[in-house]
């Protein structure tokens, strides 16, 4: 079954427990009006009634029940007209609510044939997810020695790389498979633009062009220009510069899934939640559902969503309420909240907005508005916290973020018993690489690191610039020899690679200090160890990677 007709027929099914479940709903409204007093305002018992018949209104026409919405609409007006007096019911007023209770029984019977047709809704396109484009490299080049040095170097970053020396190889070989990025180089020996020529006859009539960089020891608008037209996204000028290569290839590939966006709903209407739980999992989103506003803060910390949807009227606890103590946590003051309500009056939606919340929607919730609603407030948030929270030079976490991370991971390991490691980078020599180079060479040497280690880690590790030259890595669920083994592995690659400034090359390396939860159960103790085992590696001759000793080891 496609995946829409799975969601509208979980929908349906929904809507029929909705159904069963009605008339004990609208049983208990009555009970609960049965109960105020005739004698006395009461001012709880009346606000559980006006929250009962408010709940109706955005479930009603959720489930297909457009006339009991309606009807429950009008018994609101009605009841917060009586609400600004608060003044005792007469026999007139209490007649005219159980005339109302009665009409919502009647419109149980009037069920709309079916829901709304979501075979047009489809999943967010969310950065990353379920895309997953070549890391196979084709090289076309006549020089045997510059293709097998850049294979070397892109296989450090995790490329598989084919050679092919010759046009008609290279042609052939295309003929089975096209899913790659090819690196072409311009010139031939039978001809001085053959590559790019070649590029554009294939590219001729295909619907998706293959990404193509080509590559030159010329630098020649004409040669440029022809580039473009056969589909070229790059043109780089031999001797190639290794760093600028990989951000070309970087920007086209990508083997690692982004998270899906997360998704807290806190709604004290099981039903409603269910259903808007549907909706954004069919989505493609992660979801995490609260029907009691007491228990938040617990799922809060250990679901970490990207943004809370909450309804505006619950008892015990109102939207605006919770709202206020979600921010008065240090780690979601940002978090977008969105209010869910049937309340349609403006001035009340903005009043509840002032008091924490970023956005208001208005039940009933069309699915695709829904998922365009929370779509659009989770990449705008992520957008600023990155801006927030990313080194522009490297674009991994900055100091504040890596630490704050670390706090966090570290107390979830100890919570769940599970291994995590933490490791400090430096790169070695840095000041002489700079003073022999150039700041703008040391700033690609920083870049490289940061991209293999980003390259090589998991998209669950955290990846951090300390400062300056030094890095900080936590690798989740790791221990210390396995993360030691990891590193030294990125370590020995890293210091393969060849680094270019002038025309000429030169090799970099750096150490590594590694420190495991078990043994430092504490955020600073661990940050600590890792960064005593970082200076025990340089004073060591650098280029290794060292664990931090145990500190109850004899």
């Amino acid at each position: 079954m496609h995946e829409s007709g799975k969601l509208q027929a979980k929908l349906t099914a929904l809507s029929d427990v909705y159904a069963v479940q009605l008339p004990e709903n609208l049983k208990q409204l009555e009970q609960s009006f049965h109960q105020l007093s005739d004698t006395a305002w009461e001012e709880q018992g009346f606000q559980t009634l006006l929250r009962l018949v408010h709940n109706l209104i955005g479930s009603g026409t959720t489930f297909g029940f457009a006339t009991l919405s309606d009807r429950a609409r009008n018994l609101e007006t009605y009841l917060r007209q009586l609400a600004q007096t608060k003044a005792v019911m007469d026999k007139d007023q209490r007649n005219h609510i159980l005339w109302s209770i009665r009409e919502l029984h009647e419109a149980m019977v009037h069920r709309d044939v079916s829901l709304p047709d979501q075979s047009g809704l489809i999943a967010v396109a969310q950065p990353g997810q379920g895309i997953i484009t070549p890391r196979r490299i084709f090289i076309v080049e006549d020089e045997q020695t510059l293709a097998e040095e850049l294979k070397v170097q892109l296989g450090y970053f995790g490329y598989e790389v084919s050679i092919f020396n010759t046009l008609e190889d290279f042609r052939f070989a295309l003929q089975q498979t096209s899913d790659v990025v090819v690196l072409m180089d311009v010139t031939f020996p039978e001809d001085r633009l053959g590559g790019v020529r070649l590029m554009n006859e294939i590219q001729q009539g295909r619907e998706i062009p293959i990404p193509v960089v080509f590559l030159s020891a010329h630098d020649e608008f004409e040669a440029r220009l022809e580039a473009a037209r056969a589909g070229g996204i790059a043109y780089l000028i031999k001797p190639l510069n290794i760093g600028n290569l990989i951000d070309k290839l970087d920007s086209l590939t990508s083997t690692k899934l982004v998270s899906p966006y997360r998704v807290m709903i806190v709604d004290d209407s099981v039903a409603l939640t269910a259903y808007h739980t549907a909706v954004l999992e069919q989505a493609g989103m992660v979801v995490k559902a609260v029907n009691n506003p007491f228990n938040v803060i617990d799922s809060l910390l250990e679901f970490a969503p990207d943004l809370i949807l909450i309804d505006l009227y619950m008892p015990e606890c109102n939207g605006t309420d919770l709202a206020k103590v979600i921010r008065q946590l240090d780690a979601f003051v940002s978090i977008p909240i969105v209010f869910l309500s049937a309340e349609n009056d403006l001035d009340k939606q903005l009043f509840a907005m002032g008091l924490g919340g970023d956005d208001f929607l208005t039940k009933p919730i069309q699915p695709q508005h829904l998922i365009s609603s929370v779509t659009s407030r989770i990449r705008r948030s992520l957008m600023l916290r990155s801006f927030m929270v990313r080194d522009s030079l490297t674009g991994l976490l900055n100091h504040t973020a890596i630490k704050d991370l670390l706090d966090g991971e570290v107390a979830r390991a100890i919570r769940q018993k599970k291994p995590l490691s933490f490791a400090m980078l430096d790169i070695d020599h840095f000041k002489l690489v700079n003073d022999s180079y150039g700041h703008p060479v040391g700033d690609r040497v920083i870049k490289s690191l940061s991209r293999l280690l980003k390259q090589r880690l998991r998209t669950s590790d955290l990846v951090g610039r300390y400062g300056g030259e030094e890095f900080a890595v936590v690798l989740i669920d790791v221990d210390g020899m396995t993360a030691m083994k990891i590193l030294n592995t990125i370590r020995d690659d890293f210091s393969q690679l060849h680094h270019l400034a002038d025309e000429k090359e030169f090799p970099v390396t750096f150490s590594c200090g590694v420190a495991d939860v078990s043994q430092f159960p504490d955020a600073t103790k661990l940050s600590d160890a890792a960064d005593k085992a970082l200076y025990k590696a340089k004073h060591a001759g650098r280029n290794q990677v060292m664990l931090a000793d145990d500190p109850f080891a004899t």
